[in-house]
């Protein structure tokens, strides 16, 4: 394990990378002029390499696992000719805000979760946690590559100007780390949790409350009592980040085997990379998936095996076979909302089909 960066620290750093960033741009507040200006997407000049501002949905202490060594390995082969500047979470802008800023050229690429970024796409909602959609983080990669969704996610930002989709990758499986105990349904009632859309709007209707807070300060949040635990992440990322010494308990019951994550770029910016670096670009994102592949997949594993921060709750077999039930008609609910909407929720039935009926080693019960 890494050693958790001060939060305090964090906050500051990236309040004076933002800071700076605007100052350069000369946005301050800006009209819409201004932010255009501040839009123009980095151009390769004559005298220098394209340069890049890439922002994660991740705080610093996570993207050194999830980014960081993606931009490292890419600005290393790229040998001068580009250069990716990483920022993480609210550095540049807020995590809100990445669609729009991606869109207008404020920053030139971004790794998030579709739903997390705001995509006005039909299929956001299936960025980030989708209901029992996947079991193990292997399913997710198998869903773009051989089920259909690449070309689902393609067609869909296809229809949106200036963003550019470029792949799509897992994390790790969805658990609830709280300060109190959950061991049934009714303990979730009026916990405050901070969370991903998709998974908040699901969990809300046992009572959990999604509360938003900027990611830098959910540790703090957690210590003064504004929130009641995290439905975030899995076990590495809680451990990594610092929020199991802030947490006493987590639930082992997951609601999804992996989060759902995505790299984008502005279409422009995107346009004026050559394609020997564009293919680059890729190489190193597909290692990204695969080193986060091995990373939560032993990190899962191990602390909850040896992990000793934190108390391990369980929500009874009946109890939670309704909760299964019922994603099947959040899933349902989902499908009515778009005919391509309604694409994916097959795919997934139909994944989830094939599964089950294959059993050992794809499905255990």
């Amino acid at each position: 394990m890494t050693k958790k960066t001060d939060n305090k620290t964090m906050k500051a750093a990236g309040k004076t990378n933002r800071r700076d960033f605007l100052k350069k741009a000369s946005i301050g507040g800006a009209t819409a002029a201004a932010a255009s200006t501040l839009g123009a997407p980095a151009v390769l000049s004559q005298s220098g390499p394209i340069k890049w501002r890439l922002q994660t949905y991740s705080g610093a202490p996570l993207g050194a696992h999830v980014i960081k060594p993606q931009i490292e390995a890419f600005n290393k082969a790229a040998n001068g000719e580009m250069e990716i500047e990483l920022y993480y979470a609210d550095q540049l802008v807020p995590t809100s805000e990445l669609f729009r800023s991606l869109q207008n050229g404020t920053i030139d690429a971004v790794q998030s979760d579709d739903a997390t970024m705001a995509s006005p796409v039909d299929i956001s909602v299936f960025g980030g946690y989708f209901p029992f959609s996947t079991r193990y983080s292997l399913d997710l990669p198998v869903l773009f590559d051989r089920y259909g969704l690449n070309e689902i996610w393609a067609e869909a930002y296809g229809e949106v100007d200036g963003v550019e989709w470029i792949s799509a990758g897992a994390w790790d499986p969805l658990h609830i780390f709280t300060k109190d105990p959950i061991r049934s349904l009714a303990d979730m009632k009026g916990k405050r949790v901070f969370g991903v859309p998709t998974a908040g709007r699901f969990l809300s209707r046992y009572g959990l409350i999604p509360v938003t807070v900027p990611w830098d300060d959910v540790e703090v949040a957690l210590q003064t009592g504004e929130l009641d635990g995290v439905a975030w992440c899995g076990f590495t990322e809680a451990y990594e980040v610092g929020w199991a010494d802030v947490c006493n308990y987590a639930l082992l019951n997951n609601v999804t085997g992996a989060w759902c994550g995505s790299y984008f770029a502005n279409t422009d910016s995107w346009a004026k990379v050559p394609d020997h670096l564009k293919e680059l670009f890729k190489i190193t994102i597909d290692q990204s998936h695969y080193y986060r592949q091995v990373w939560y997949w032993g990190g899962e594993a191990q602390l909850r095996a040896e992990g000793d921060k934190m108390e391990l709750t369980t929500i009874p077999t009946e109890e939670w076979d309704q909760v299964v039930a019922d994603a099947k008609g959040f899933w349902t609910e989902i499908a009515e909302s778009s005919p391509r909407a309604a694409r994916v929720v097959k795919i997934f039935e139909e994944y989830t089909a094939v599964m089950e009926k294959v059993g050992v080693p794809y499905r255990y019960s």
